[in-house]
């Protein structure tokens, strides 16, 4: 059984989506894409630099139009599941059937300025632990006053939070962590910091018409699918402001028979994530076209 991923935010760097502007049609696409958000995708994807792309404003957009783009090119895929990591669950909700793509473009521009605009309240960001128990490390987060924003599995947990209590996490590590490696975004996302957030994109989200996941939906929230559309709005509302659970998505991808994982582009943190947690399961990230045979291989062997 395939399950298909899409990425969240820090996994772009500089110029990664020039070498699919040579597939046909994918030009075209992004400059469509790009009138009905007023932001020039084309632009973001090829010229800007590492500064201009952290921007949440433009880092959420960017990252939503890669994965369709780079799904598309894949030709037709009924994978088993599909889900995503933070703003990758904008793009899962087009793999469901749950968004069309304007409609996913218009809520993560939607959600990216909201969610730039709480960060610009208070100086904060993440960091990502390396190794060690998540208990232990969860309860000294807790002690430092950060949030376990992102608990990922095979190892690895974000903290998010202030800069200076960045800093004192990074000067006192919880016992058994490896190292604490500070992450390319701008804010602390899926804590309190993002409320302001919340809110934006409520009224957002009610001006869509989401339909019935017609491919198994599962949440960040809790891991769990999600049958219907408004749910899957819900959720994604709520989600800029509360803690991200792969480790329990991964734990459905395994519950669900889950045989391979191709995650797109800019692909890498998911499927590394995967090859710790789940032992035995194909993994493949679409990062250029040179990966598009190799994930058809896959799909031909483990898709429905």
């Amino acid at each position: 059984m395939l399950v298909l991923v899409a990425p969240g935010q820090g996994a772009q760097t500089p110029g990664f989506l020039t070498p699919w502007l040579d597939l046909p049609g994918v030009e075209d696409r992004l400059r469509t894409l790009s009138a009905a958000i007023d932001l020039d995708l084309v632009h973001y994807g090829t010229h800007a630099d590492a500064d201009e792309i952290r921007d949440t404003a433009i880092a959420q957009p960017l990252l939503v139009a890669a994965g369709l783009v780079s799904a598309a090119a894949l030709g037709t895929v009924t994978p088993g599941a599909v889900a995503g990591h933070s703003v990758g669950e904008i793009t899962a909700a087009v793999f469901s059937g749950v968004l069309d793509d304007t409609a996913a473009l218009t809520l993560v521009r939607r959600r990216g300025l909201a969610m730039a605009e709480a960060a610009a309240i208070t100086e904060t960001g993440m960091s990502a632990l390396l190794g060690g128990d998540p208990e232990v490390s969860v309860a000294h987060l807790e002690k430092l006053g950060l949030t376990p924003a992102n608990i990922n599995g095979a190892g690895q947990i974000v903290a998010a939070g202030t800069l200076e209590q960045l800093a004192a996490l990074n000067e006192d590590k919880p016992e058994g962590v490896r190292k604490v490696v500070p992450l390319k975004v701008a804010g602390a996302f899926h804590t309190h910091h993002m409320a302001p957030a919340v809110e934006a994109l409520g009224k957002a989200a009610a001006q869509l018409s989401p339909a019935d996941p017609k491919i198994t939906y599962v949440s960040n929230k809790d891991g769990r699918a999600v049958a219907t559309g408004d749910e899957v709005l819900e959720r994604l509302v709520g989600q800029v402001a509360n803690p991200v659970r792969w480790d329990l998505c991964m734990e459905t991808f395994r519950e669900l028979g889950a045989t391979a994982i191709i995650e797109v582009s800019p692909g890498g943190t998911l499927v590394g994530l995967a090859k710790r947690a789940l032992p035995g399961v194909k993994t493949l990230a679409l990062k250029t076209p040179d990966d598009l045979d190799a994930a058809r291989e896959l799909i031909a062997e483990h898709g429905a």
